[in-house]
């Protein structure tokens, strides 16, 4: 049943996209990839096209009328992604773009009057990059991020807003990205809230020595990859932005009792804490200024939380003790929550508390 399902949602797609090519107008203008200003983790490619990599990356233009085409493409023929927009600053919806698809996505708005659109990939790098080679529309012109301190969030799938959407396919149905939604996820939100720019460097799974059910790869292994992957020769080039704070929220997956098919040590702390110590002084080769935050995780409970908030307790004693003329490490403990999200993550409203949770802690260290 599910097999015939999953058939008909393509073929609704297939017939949508089909309309959709349809209803290109002739607009006045083009707007090339090359021309737009994204933020986030990107690469402009060979073929200049604007490869969308992290977690939430996004882009913004402007334009006069009632709709536009966006030319959107993966890099391989099968499979499928996911953005995400807002329109006049009203979120929307995600949209699933094909690998073998050639028409444009055609959104629509109401009124014929200036409109301002932002795109945001909706899901995280290790499903792989969304290529937007030009943007058609009537006197469309690229937009900047607004000008405002800045915050990355480094962390897991609960920072991707993984497993946390059942809008198109509930629990237990589609893929792994089906359910991504990194806009609504808790470090866009409370961003949006505080007026701050973020970017999202976050790979579902990943721990500081280990994943949630085998010994590799770790965030340490993966951050300088352009994106997170540990085959890839290309660097990020961490000039691009300049944090006011960097977020890390790692260990559930640490403290993970696997899959029960891999091997599975126990929990080594002494490891857990050498590595994470080791990893905040990547972080601040790369970012000297920043204010290091790091969050506890509301997933974590029982004797696995406790250990959790000793260790982190104990990294800062640490990293502060290495640094200390500069801004001391600050901690944030999440309370346990009940998850609503799938497979035991929070879902999009579970996402919205977390973020009311943190607004305090983040208003405070951007004083």
């Amino acid at each position: 049943m599910r097999l015939k399902i999953f058939y008909l949602f393509t073929a609704l797609i297939y017939l949508f996209q089909a309309s959709q090519a349809n209803m290109v107008k002739n607009y006045t203008d083009t707007l090339y990839a090359k021309k737009l200003k994204p933020y986030g983790r990107y690469l402009l490619n060979d073929q200049n096209k604007l490869e969308m990599i992290s977690s939430a990356v996004h882009f913004g233009f402007k334009f006069t009328g009632d709709s536009c085409a966006i030319y959107a493409q993966l890099n391989q023929n099968q499979g499928h992604n996911y953005i995400q927009y807002e329109i006049d600053g009203v979120y929307q919806k995600r949209i699933r773009i094909e690998g073998n698809t050639t028409s444009p996505i055609i959104l629509s708005v109401k009124g014929s009057g200036k409109h301002t659109i932002w795109i945001y990939k909706a899901t995280e790098a290790h499903t792989g990059a969304i290529q937007i080679s030009k943007i058609a529309a009537n006197h469309i012109k690229a937009i900047k991020v607004h000008k405002a301190p800045l915050i990355e969030f480094i962390g897991n799938s609960i920072t991707c807003g993984a497993a946390s959407d059942t809008t198109d396919f509930a629990c237990g149905t589609g893929e792994y990205h089906d359910q991504h939604n990194a806009y609504l996820a808790y470090g866009p939100r409370v961003s949006r809230k505080l007026g701050a720019n973020y970017i999202m460097s976050s790979v579902s799974g990943i721990g500081i020595y280990r994943t949630w059910n085998m010994e590799g790869p770790s965030m340490p292994q993966v951050y300088e990859q352009i994106d997170f992957k540990t085959d890839t020769q290309q660097k990020w080039d961490f000039k691009k932005y300049s944090p006011k704070i960097v977020s890390i929220a790692l260990g559930t997956n640490d403290l993970s009792n696997g899959d029960g098919k891999n091997a599975r040590k126990p929990f080594d702390e002494k490891i857990f804490l050498d590595q994470y110590v080791n990893f905040i002084k990547l972080v601040k080769s790369k970012y000297p200024k920043a204010q290091i935050a790091l969050l506890s995780s509301p997933m974590v409970k029982g004797k696995s939380r406790d250990i959790l908030e000793n260790c982190l307790n104990t990294i800062k004693k640490r990293v502060d003790s290495l640094y200390p003329s500069g801004p001391g490490v600050k901690t944030f403990f999440f309370p346990a929550m009940d998850p609503h999200g799938c497979t035991g993550h929070p879902s999009t409203e579970d996402h919205l508390i977390l973020a009311e949770q943190l607004l305090p802690f983040y208003r405070k260290l951007l004083e």
